[in-house]
């Protein structure tokens, strides 16, 4: 029986994954003329940013200062997100989800400041019942830290909840935890080869939150 829903936060709620990627893009152009190619920024998306930037540092080479990058990115970042709405279906998933007495739960690479800046923002804090956050593991994700910390939190098992996810990142993390795992790419991730999946949706407005429980039922 599932007990808890688990959400990533950044491209699942909000979609901070394709502004990141612009604003990289474009501080890059500016600085360096350099392309940044999307399938080398993907590899960061759910994790961290040390594949991109080692990447960068062999492509650029001494010339790269990566805290001002980040700096001025980040400037770029905020610009985008400023008055971005949460991503189509997210409100409905969680008061759902609310309503049927599931606990929920928020499983992020990024930091506790950061989602509940953004979460305040959006009005969707008060949903959550947990905030599990890079700032209380050792390894953020593809490492499964993430998710078996909050099944510990939760005291669950692992089949008892659902992940959702937009990141191969994410999917990998859920599957060493062994959690039924619903994918919804944001476009970053879209191409992304992901397998192993119980569901992969365009959009949460494709199933009810009851209809996946059921699946997962069956």
């Amino acid at each position: 029986m599932i007990k808890a829903v688990i959400f990533d936060f950044d491209g699942l709620i909000l979609d901070t994954e394709t502004a990141w990627f612009h604003s990289y893009k474009e501080v890059l152009h500016d600085q360096f003329k350099f392309d940044l190619p999307l399938e080398v920024f993907v590899k960061c998306v759910g994790s961290n940013d040390t594949a991109l930037f080692t990447y960068l540092e062999k492509e650029i080479g001494d010339q790269l200062d990566p805290n001002a990058i980040r700096e001025h990115a980040g400037v770029l970042h905020a610009q985008l997100v400023k008055e971005a709405k949460a991503r189509e279906g997210v409100e409905a998933y969680l008061a759902d989800a609310h309503e049927a007495g599931l606990t929920i739960a928020l499983a992020t690479s990024s930091t506790k400041k950061w989602v509940t800046t953004h979460l305040t923002k959006l009005d969707l804090i008060s949903y959550f019942d947990y905030l599990i956050t890079q700032d209380m593991v050792e390894h953020v994700k593809p490492a499964p830290d993430l998710f078996l910390k909050t099944l510990e939190v939760l005291d669950i098992e692992p089949d008892e909840a659902i992940i959702f996810e937009d990141s191969l990142n994410g999917l990998i993390a859920a599957l060493e935890a062994k959690v039924p795992t619903v994918i919804i790419p944001n476009p970053v991730t879209e191409s992304l080869p992901f397998e192993n999946f119980h569901l992969k949706l365009n959009s949460m407005a494709d199933m009810t939150l009851q209809e996946i429980i059921g699946s997962l039922n069956k």
